[in-house]
């Protein structure tokens, strides 16, 4: 008995020292966020355990409450896009950009809508959601004067307001065109309207890679430095949720009640959506995102990217950096 209890009392103790040396990362998202869909994913299948860590989720009332947690150190991940980390890099601050999705956005317009391109919505209201300075809203822009010869800002009336709203008020035939989150666009197809135009049509017409990944986990550079098998456990970790994400549909019925999709069609059209924004795997073409910057630079100006005219060297963890 007492030997029993004595190799008993050994693999606790052995157990309580590995979980003491498992590092733990803190990631700080939007508690709602469909990043919590690759993240559930992560912990129930153990990736991260698998990758070198234990991953603890905190969910957030919103983004900007993400980093102000992440930037005074209460958190080790977020979720933003590489514009927000090149602008900070520039500013002097050391942040990292591991790719999460490349989805975008598109402007919706209702089924029985007469416009079949942007130039039919001249005169009309657009609902945005992300305020003036989002990022598919001013790629739509350049897009729109490029193709059209039309000042979407100056010939149409804009409606800014949170997803949801936009959601709702483009449901109910309130608005001529509606430009929102791709989970939400992805819900007003399912439920009858119609893309008029994707962002990733016009950022290809302006000769923007489209495979660029626009969203990421940022991380901190000393972190890369002293710890990279943590970032590239984070990096391995969805990836290999991606990997099973992409191709198990069984994955996607155990996730479902995270989703609120309340019809079959919602649900089919957010797996969908989700798959076409997983980034391929390999390095960032960094050429690539320097001109979205550049454009990006030439439309939203410093109050959206600050002092970054040019990308920072460092936005991006590439494999094996």
């Amino acid at each position: 008995m007492n030997t029993l209890r004595a190799g008993a009392a050994a693999l606790i103790a052995t157990a309580t020292a590995v979980c003491a040396e498992t590092p733990v990362l803190r990631a700080a998202v939007l508690q709602y966020g469909t990043v919590n869909w690759e993240l559930d994913t992560i912990k129930h299948h153990a990736f991260d355990e698998a990758n070198g860590f234990s991953l603890e989720v905190q969910g957030m009332a919103g983004g900007a409450a993400a980093k102000v947690a992440f930037q005074g150190g209460e958190a080790d991940v977020i979720v933003s896009d590489w514009l927000w980390v090149a602008r900070q890099r520039a500013a002097g601050k050391d942040y990292v950009f591991i790719p999460y999705s490349r989805a975008v956005g598109a402007v919706m317009v209702p089924a029985g809508s007469p416009a079949q391109s942007l130039a039919d919505l001249q005169g009309g209201k657009i609902g945005i959601a992300g305020g003036p300075l989002d990022k598919s809203w001013l790629i739509l822009q350049a897009y729109a004067q490029q193709e059209f010869d039309l000042d979407l800002v100056a010939q149409t009336e804009q409606v800014f307001g949170a997803p949801p709203l936009i959601f709702k008020t483009a449901l109910q035939g309130e608005l001529d065109g509606a430009i929102n989150f791709w989970h939400f666009l992805a819900k007003m197809e399912a439920s009858g309207m119609r893309p008029l135009v994707t962002v990733e049509t016009a950022a290809e017409a302006l000769g923007l890679d489209t495979q660029t990944p626009l969203l990421g986990y940022v991380m901190r550079g000393d972190m890369l430095r002293d710890n990279p098998e943590l970032v590239n456990g984070m990096a391995g970790a969805s990836r290999a949720a991606k990997d099973l994400l992409g191709t198990d549909d069984a994955e996607w019925d155990r996730l479902r009640p995270r989703m609120k999709a309340k019809t079959d069609a919602q649900f089919d059209a957010l797996v969908a959506g989700f798959r076409a924004g997983i980034p391929a795997p390999g390095p960032v073409n960094e050429d690539a995102a320097a001109k979205m910057l550049k454009l990006m630079a030439d439309l939203g100006g410093e109050e959206l990217v600050g002092t970054a005219t040019e990308l920072p060297s460092g936005v991006f963890v590439q494999p094996g950096s």
